[in-house]
């Protein structure tokens, strides 16, 4: 009896020993992670980079569809076809809450480098479905036109004709045309700043607000800091992305400066009110953060915020990121505050949001670990050139 005790005691200890090792291997795997080449990020970013980067995870920035949310019943999901001023049309998906309105309208422009293949509405859709719920508005995804086969200016026009659309139709879908907004992120919060301007200047649909998510603003060869150092492709945007983008996209040189193409040169003042995420690790860090400046010095009243730890493209993981959670959650407190008419500016100054509370934060360190966990069996996994059940 004793020595079967002994046998077993050891068993368990070695069992112990065993998953201790195992354990350290996993910490010691994922903390080497938020080691990357432009310096240290917190371990949540690091698993995501990682996975990205090994083609673990979709590339398409939507999160594991295992851990993604759930959309509201509350709303009615569907296509519509717009007309554009060239005589065609464009799709786009409507979300419009069951209950009677009028409701405030979001137009939402998706990202994707302006080029086919690299975004849709399908690619960030959970963004704008989480934006209807937490705004109770109608949310139009515009699926605009993509270069090359639609150069610029054609997706800042489909997304103007998209404006003129919903207020003409507005008493179709119970809309409040007092209260419409403009929200893009990437190629699209250039788009979406851009349609504002475009009906600022041509005396179209008054543009309540705009919401910029780590925003394109400038095709010009500027000296931008974060250009130069996080443009490698590891924050997932890539120099060579965007010079493909461009020459997609504004063919011609001349394009590059035009307002619509490039607002960081061009007039802001009489802008709409504007909110705009910038994230650490990204290239088109600084050229945000210089429109909204830009935005501030006009007169135009402007919040910023930039995200610590983060990379180009995080919100698109907010089931997953805490920091994406938090940064998604601001643009809907702002668009409210926006819609009824209760936002107050302080004068500029960027902020910077680096983590949240404390239990924020122990989640998302637990879950950083359980995805990286996730992440290195998998892998381990793959090196076997075997199917399980066969």
């Amino acid at each position: 009896m004793k020595a079967f005790m002994r046998k077993g005691l050891i068993l368990v200890a070695s069992m112990s020993l065993g998953l201790i090792m195992i354990l350290l291997t996993m910490t010691i795997t994922v903390q080497a992670w938020t080691n990357t080449e432009a310096g240290k990020v917190p371990v949540k970013t690091a698993v995501i980079l990682h996975a990205v980067a090994n083609n673990l995870l979709p590339t398409d920035l939507k999160a594991p569809s295992f851990l993604a949310a759930k959309g509201s019943s509350r709303f009615d999901r569907a296509l519509v076809d717009i007309q554009t001023s060239d005589s065609s049309t464009v799709t786009a998906r409507m979300y419009q809450p069951k209950e009677e309105g009028p409701h405030p309208v979001i137009l939402y422009f998706h990202g994707g480098a302006f080029m086919k293949g690299y975004g849709n509405i399908d690619t960030h859709d959970n963004i704008v479905r989480s934006l209807a719920a937490r705004t109770n508005s109608i949310v139009v995804a515009v699926e605009y036109r993509l270069a090359p086969e639609f150069p610029f200016p054609t997706a800042v026009q489909d997304g103007y004709d998209a404006l003129n659309w919903i207020v003409t139709n507005a008493a179709e879908y119970d809309a409040d045309i007092n209260n419409i907004a403009v929200v893009g992120d990437s190629s699209g919060g250039n788009v979406a700043t851009s349609v504002a301007m475009m009906s600022r200047d041509l005396d179209g649909p008054t543009v309540k607000a705009e919401a910029l998510l780590y925003p394109l603003t400038t095709f010009l060869d500027e000296d931008f800091y974060s250009r130069d150092h996080y443009s490698s492709g590891y924050y997932l945007l890539s120099r060579n992305v965007m010079e493909l983008a461009r020459s997609a996209y504004t063919p011609d040189e001349n394009m590059w400066n035009s307002p619509y193409s490039s607002p960081l040169e061009a007039d802001v003042t009489n802008m709409p009110q504007t909110f705009i995420i910038t994230a650490e690790f990204d290239p088109l860090r600084d050229e945000g953060e210089a429109y909204a400046q830009k935005l501030a010095a006009a007169g135009v009243p402007v919040e910023a915020t930039r995200y610590k730890g983060t990379m180009h493209g995080f919100v698109s993981f907010f089931e997953v990121m805490q920091s994406g959670k938090h940064a998604l959650s601001d643009t809907a407190t702002f668009l409210n505050q926006a819609f009824s008419d209760e936002k107050e500016f302080e004068p500029y100054q960027l902020a910077y949001y680096e983590h949240g509370d404390l239990r924020s934060s122990l989640q998302d360190e637990l879950e950083a670990y359980t995805i990286g966990t996730y992440l290195i069996s998998k892998q381990a996994l793959s090196m076997f050139p075997f199917n399980v059940g066969k």
